[in-house]
């Protein structure tokens, strides 16, 4: 347990409940704000650095100004590379089932397609179906000290390149106003970034393994060895012993270490109406074990510049 959060009774160890062993824990009685004294904002950073994700329930005070201000108290707010943000905000993204192109239901840690991709998450859920539409996060830290010690050493020296390029073509489950979406939207600009499979924290010094469905390629490996690979890691990711699953009620917000965790949005809700909005926090420039940084290799513009969201 972190000293920060529990040795000025901030926050009563009794408030905060596991999930599951390796990820994931509901912190109660608290009411989120952006005035919340720096010590309680020091506690939950410290709660969400051991558990990965943490959840509020109950925050049905909060709109999207109240969102950000909360988020904020972590660092510098940053919009969606290509999306950009919703009018009138910094950073928040409306994630609506109503509109084209909101699926995320697939194993990603956000926007890892950029070098310095974010730090923190803040998700807010404001649209909840009677059914279905939970969340599942991962934590990539035990990923890691799950593996025996030779791939251990093998992720340590592998780097590999995330692009956001989505090939509508290989989308089975998605809508052809989604492969629209993807093709004219979301890939007019390339990105490209070369980041180490395994970073070392800046806060807690961990190993986390940096995957998931925006890896192109990995560097020097040919394709047919290299698929093999990232099977092999990111089955170590998603193992369930290594998950959590959030069922949301309306109100709710969760905050995920965006570089310890992987997370997949399901899609299991049907027709219904699901609506979550997200701030994200300006993250550092990851660094691997042999002290190399992440490089952004690429940035091609291959139609009209994204604009903010309405």
């Amino acid at each position: 347990m972190t000293k920060t959060a529990f040795t000025s009774n901030v926050i009563p160890r009794a408030d905060v409940v596991k999930c599951v062993a390796r990820v994931g824990a509901e912190v109660r009685n608290i009411k989120l704000s952006g005035d919340l004294p720096d010590e309680t904002i020091d506690a939950i950073n410290s709660l969400m650095l051991e558990h990965k994700v943490i959840f509020f329930r109950n925050q049905l005070h909060l709109d999207d100004r109240e969102q950000e201000s909360f988020a904020r108290r972590f660092g510098k707010l940053t919009p969606h590379p290509v999306l950009g943000a919703a009018k009138g905000t910094s950073s928040i993204l409306d994630v609506n089932s109503a509109s084209s192109g909101m699926r995320a239901d697939f194993w990603h840690a956000d926007h890892t397609f950029v070098d310095a991709y974010p730090k923190i998450t803040v998700l807010r859920a404001v649209v909840v179906p009677e059914f279905g539409g939970d969340t599942v996060w991962s934590n990539t830290v035990a990923a890691y000290l799950d593996l025996p010690q030779p791939l251990q050493r093998l992720a340590d020296e592998l780097r590999a390149v995330h692009s956001n390029v989505i090939d509508p073509a290989v989308m089975p489950r998605a809508s052809e106003p989604d492969k629209k979406h993807f093709d004219e939207v979301y890939n007019r600009t390339v990105y490209e970034t070369e980041h180490p499979v395994v970073r070392v924290h800046p806060e807690t010094g961990e190993r986390t393994l940096v995957l998931g469905d925006r890896v192109q390629r990995f560097v020097g490996i040919p394709k047919y060895d290299a698929q093999r690979l990232f099977d092999l890691f990111q089955a170590h990711i998603t193992a369930p012993e290594n998950t959590v699953r959030w069922k949301w009620q309306e109100g709710d917000l969760a905050m995920w270490d965006n570089r310890a965790t992987q997370h997949y949005a399901v899609t299991d809700y049907g027709d219904q109406h699901r609506v979550v909005h997200r701030a994200t926090i300006d993250g550092d420039l990851p660094i691997g074990v042999d002290g190399r940084y992440s490089s952004l290799t690429l940035i091609k513009p291959t139609k009209q510049s994204p604009t903010n969201v309405a």
